[in-house]
């Protein structure tokens, strides 16, 4: 299947029915009075995350969304039926933002999560409603509002741990293919990757992290060079990139100059994608001499001023990537447990200011009431004198 990553569409929702203006007519009842129901509300749209679907491919062949109108009013006090919503379903990481405002309307993540995206008119007003006691016979309704209209585009952003940054041929697809049973396509060409892949790896049962490989970048990819950045929203999700270099490039460019100018790439294109935490990756170790790797492995090294984590592996042979995988879930379950704790501590902070709160108020009360109770003696102390 065709990955499609973005998609835009127009949801509307129902508005709301009309209210209705009657009156009770019914033998030996003179002047029964008003009995105009009112409308219905109209039906709003949802989104909803899905784990079934992985792309947004349906999106490109519908591409308006309506909710049902609410019925109007009836006599006889009767209220018009409410408009049935319209759910859609998106994949898990899916973005809506309005095309009008650029305001994001949904950041759908897990699966379950709902969002409204356009609320449904609210219903007219029957003339039962208006009756006074200055106006016993209104022949007053109101109509139901519309229900919003929005273009809505929609982005899949792939939800991953760990994201492959490096220029094409850097051996991405190679390594994700070695830490798991992901098969991306695997040549000795650029861009054999044209799409987004994802592959879990496993550590040992319940340890697991996913892993996204995107297209490769090249330099100018921020101004639409090569497959340009339109896949780089995919690792604004991941917590941990790592940026695996080709130490022996097939076109013998000089590997330092290239991941300098890929990281300014990154930089250009997001300031926040190029904060976030990296690991450097030496790959293809298996195609340098032994007593030359070091030497190599150390001058890219000094030659990019970097100063984190470095792993030398051979995606092609495997070697090095348990040792890389083992330390990123490490890190990864660090990070958890941080997060984990951090929140534990908001909740607690929270219980704790809620429970200082209430005795303040406890405390407020009772000086009150010792305020009340001083005063009403004193009255009597003056009754009596």
């Amino acid at each position: 299947m065709k990955f499609v990553d973005e998609a835009r569409i127009n949801v509307i929702a129902g508005d709301g029915g009309n209210g209705c203006m009657s009156f009770r007519r019914e033998k030996y009842i003179p002047r029964g009075g008003p009995d105009g129901g009112d409308g219905g509300d109209g039906g709003s749209v949802y989104l909803r995350a899905t784990d079934d679907l992985n792309t947004l491919m349906d999106f490109r062949h519908k591409r308006t969304y309506l909710a049902q109108r609410g019925g109007n009013g009836r006599g006889r006090d009767c209220t018009g039926a409410k408009g049935d919503d319209c759910i859609i379903d998106v994949p898990e990481g899916t973005v809506a933002t309005d095309r009008l405002t650029g305001q994001v309307i949904a950041d759908l993540k897990k699966d379950g999560e709902i969002v409204c995206v356009a609320k449904g008119g609210f219903h007219g007003l029957g003339n039962a409603r208006f009756k006074s006691s200055t106006n016993r016979a209104p022949r007053r309704t109101s109509d139901g509002t519309p229900g919003e209209r929005l273009e809505l585009q929609l982005e899949l952003r792939v939800l991953a741990d760990v994201g492959l940054l490096g220029l094409p041929n850097a051996g991405k697809s190679t390594f994700i293919r070695s830490v798991s049973s992901a098969t991306p396509k695997v040549a000795d060409y650029p861009f054999t990757t044209l799409i987004p892949n994802l592959g879990v790896a496993s550590i040992e049962p319940h340890r697991s992290f996913v892993v996204a490989d995107i297209p490769g970048l090249i330099e100018g990819a921020a101004d639409g060079h090569g497959l340009g950045v339109r896949f780089l929203k995919h690792l604004s999700r991941n917590r941990l990139l790592l940026h695996i270099i080709d130490i022996q490039p097939i076109d013998n460019s000089d590997p330092i100059a290239t991941a300098k100018g890929l990281v300014n790439e990154l930089k250009l294109h997001n300031e926040t994608l190029y904060a976030k935490p990296r690991w450097l990756v030496l790959n293809k170790t298996d195609l340098i001499p032994e007593e030359m790797l070091d030497e190599i492995c150390d001058d890219i090294v000094k030659g990019l001023d970097w100063t984190g984590p470095v792993y030398r592996i051979s995606a092609a042979t495997g070697k090095g990537t348990k040792a890389l995988c083992a330390d990123i879930m490490i890190q990864l379950e660090t990070w958890r447990q941080e997060e984990k704790e951090a929140a534990e501590a908001a909740a607690a902070k929270a219980v704790a200011a809620k429970e200082a709160a209430r005795a303040e108020k406890q405390r407020q009360q009772e000086l009150l009431e010792a305020q009340n109770a001083a005063r009403a003696a004193q009255g009597e102390n003056d009754t009596d004198a």
